[in-house]
């Protein structure tokens, strides 16, 4: 209780100070009140649709769109508490901005989801990590967009059952900035801030912000986290632009684990583990030409640099000594790569029927590399593991040079007015050169080995818009090479082909009420073929091979009503079926059963006022629901699912913002992820009550 006392006395010492603070404030700060009219849903521009600026209304995908506004209303220190509002997407919170993923597929750390900075991926194809947002820089981003369903013949492998595109904060036309602090009564601290110039035909901006962890609801869940975007663009003339961007972000948690079915119905949050933990260094540095040649042609030229390893001493790699009760094995290990890009891409609009070209080639070569070391791990009698020896024994120690070659087309045109078609084909070349510097067995894996892996990957749909109300129909395919350690982490390197999805959508949009009312559908049939799953042989062993087929069907829909400029509400859900056609695992067969994780009703809702008579102010509650489903593939467990209640409000008062979000507010107790396995049950514990304050001071013309 004093926790919730001290927070709103503190609450109410910086709102007074807010208020002081005004009276000498900067002249071109304004309050956060929006229009019904600046809401035009229908006439939003993205860029992850073809890569350039366009039409929502244009775009036949189910897009949606985290608009700077909610960015900025949101203030969310984590991703997750953004992207759960998006239709159809379910961010699971595995902790300190650890995370897994759901669209349009299960709750799941499988190579489905394909994460991209300003378009460019920001992890290489083959060493994918579900934890990769993490590597992102909150307090860079301008915008976000989420396409939901295949986009490979736009990006390449991984766009299966979605991507999410982080688009950065672009220099400002005026000197401008903030600073803010945050803290919660879990522990969390956060600070952050921005500032731009414009000086001459220079434009620049600088964002970051440090967070920090400590004393956390549950034990040993610590972290730290640095991060920091640099962006410089040039306008060497009305036809030139010279971009350059450079992300560094640095990453520390304590890995603690999931809890197991005792502790969870005990709600006792201690740990066995002392001494686990993930570490994460990122540096992504991209520079980039514009020129347009004119009204009609453009042409980029991208070159981008990226840096990264992971360094972990993880707590699913424990296992106890069969032998020894006071003994167990655990590894410490590190998986990097360097990346080196480069992307040419060509816009044309010709004047037959109003088409547009768009073209592009890339090359993206990555060499990576993977060390483990075992460690022997100390147990006491009650199963808590207390410190660890490291030792010179090496369990892996490999090498891959990964390269990756690709030209795509995108073509659009209007053969009347309202319609407009669009074909897409994009072309992909992987190759694989593996070299293990270790004698080849079935734990340090197979000898040196090379594969190549091609694709060709299309897209046909067309959208119709009349009078405020539209529907687009959609054929695209989706695909994802074998992982590096699916194909090399066995004496023997198995016959892999890449997992190729199929998806059949069509859905619509309509605005009513002179745009007051705004929704949006999609259904849609995904079909899953060449999926990897292990395979029993007949001399006793497993074997990776292409034998899986999943199929993944569902609608989601959206609806935003703003009466008024005070009021607005907004509504998204989607329900879906998630089935197995072939799959074994263990030797079992689980064919026409329900995958796990895989939840049939996602839903959020929002309702904000921004009352007339205090301008600045807002206030917001959000429910978050996620239905029932099975902990395992065999289907004999289920998770009831949670539902949860946020608050949110925030005042700014000339250059001085505070806010107070109120996440989890009756406190549910919950799990964020629920499974079944050979160990036992196992559960992500979803964060209790979490009340954070936080203050901001901008200053600069807005």
């Amino acid at each position: 209780m004093r926790k919730y006392y001290t927070a709103g006395l503190t609450a109410w010492l910086i709102l007074h100070a807010c208020a002081s603070f005004s009276q000498q404030g900067v002249q071109g700060a304004q309050s956060d009140t929006v229009t019904a009219a600046s809401y035009n849903l229908l006439q939003q521009l993205i860029v992850s649709g073809n890569r350039t600026l366009q039409k929502r209304t244009e775009a036949p995908i189910a897009i949606s769109i985290l608009s700077a506004q909610t960015i900025r209303d949101a203030k969310a220190n984590q991703l997750d508490q953004l992207l759960n509002k998006v239709t159809g997407v379910f961010m699971v919170d595995l902790g300190n901005e650890q995370h897994e993923m759901s669209i349009r597929m299960p709750m799941s750390t499988q190579s489905l989801f394909l994460y991209l900075e300003d378009g460019l991926p920001i992890r290489t194809t083959g060493i994918y990590n579900h934890n990769a947002l993490l590597e992102m820089n909150m307090a860079a981003t301008r915008q976000m967009e989420v396409i939901r369903g295949p986009a490979s013949s736009l990006y390449g492998a991984e766009a299966i059952g979605g991507a999410v595109n982080v688009i950065t904060q672009t220099p400002p036309a005026a000197s401008n900035g903030y600073v803010g602090v945050q803290g919660n009564n879990n522990g969390y601290r956060r600070a952050d801030g921005q500032v731009g110039l414009h000086l001459g035909k220079w434009g620049v901006v600088a964002s970051g912000y440090y967070a920090r962890r400590t004393d956390g609801p549950i034990q040993y869940s610590d972290f730290h986290k640095t991060a920091v975007t640099l962006r410089a663009d040039y306008k060497a003339s009305d036809r030139l632009t010279w971009s350059n961007s450079l992300t560094y972000v640095n990453y520390y948690s304590d890995m603690y684990g999931s809890l197991d079915s005792a502790h969870f119905a005990q709600k006792n949050y201690n740990t066995p583990y002392s001494f686990t933990y993930r570490k994460v260094r990122s540096l992504r540095v991209k520079t980039q030409l514009d020129y347009q040649w004119n009204d009609n042609g453009s042409t980029k030229l991208v070159l981008a640099y990226r840096d990264n390893s992971i360094g972990q001493n993880p707590s699913y790699y424990i296992r106890n000594n069969q032998t020894n009760p006071l003994l167990a094995d655990g590894q410490i290990n590190n998986s990097s790569f360097h990346s080196y890009l480069a992307l040419v891409q060509h816009q044309q609009k010709l004047k037959w029927l109003g088409s547009k070209l768009i073209a592009g080639v890339s090359a993206d070569v990555s060499p990576s590399t993977y060390v483990a070391n075992y460690i022997r791990i100390q147990r006491d009698g009650k199963g808590n593991y207390l410190n660890y020896t490291p030792t010179d024994s090496l369990l892996s120690n490999y090498a891959t040079g990964i390269t990756n070659l690709a030209s795509y087309v995108h073509y659009e045109l209007t053969p009347f007015n309202g319609l407009r078609v669009v074909a897409a084909l994009r072309y992909d070349l992987y190759h694989y050169n593996f070299r293990n510097h270790l004698p080849p067995s079935a734990s340090t894996g197979s000898a040196d080995t090379r594969n190549d892996f091609r694709r060709a990957t299309p897209k046909l749909g067309l959208t119709y818009n009349y009078r405020n109300v539209g529907f687009y129909v959609n054929y695209s395919q989706g695909y994802v090479p074998p992982q590096v350690t699916e194909l090399y982490n066995g004496v023997k390197v198995p016959y892999l082909q890449p997992q190729i999805f199929y998806n059949y959508e069509a859905g619509g949009w309509l605005s009513l009420l002179k745009g007051k009312l705004y929704a949006d559908w999609s259904i849609y049939r995904l079909n899953g073929t060449n999926q990897i799953i292990s395979v029993k042989q007949p001399d006793g062993t497993f074997l990776n091979q292409n034998a899986g087929k999943t199929r993944h069907e569902g609608i989601e829909y959206g609806v935003t009503y703003r009466p008024s400029d005070e009021w607005s509400l907004r509504v998204g859900a989607s329900n879906a079926d998630h089935v197995f056609v072939v799959q074994y695992e263990s030797g079992k067969n689980y064919s026409g059963n329900q995958m796990s994780a895989a939840p049939r009703f996602i839903g959020n809702a929002e309702v904000t006022w921004r009352p007339h008579f205090l301008k600045g102010l807002r206030l917001s509650v959000e429910g978050q629901h996620l239905g029932k489903y099975w902990m395992d593939n065999a289907n004999t467990k289920q998770y009831k699912g949670f539902d949860i209640v946020n608050f949110r409000t925030g005042y700014q008062y000339g250059p001085c913002e505070i806010w107070v979000n109120a996440l989890n507010a009756f406190n549910e107790y919950y799990a964020s992820l629920a499974s079944k396995s050979s160990y036992g049950y196992s559960y992500n514990l979803g964060n209790p009550r979490e009340v954070t304050i936080g203050l901001a001071w901008h200053f600069g013309k807005l």
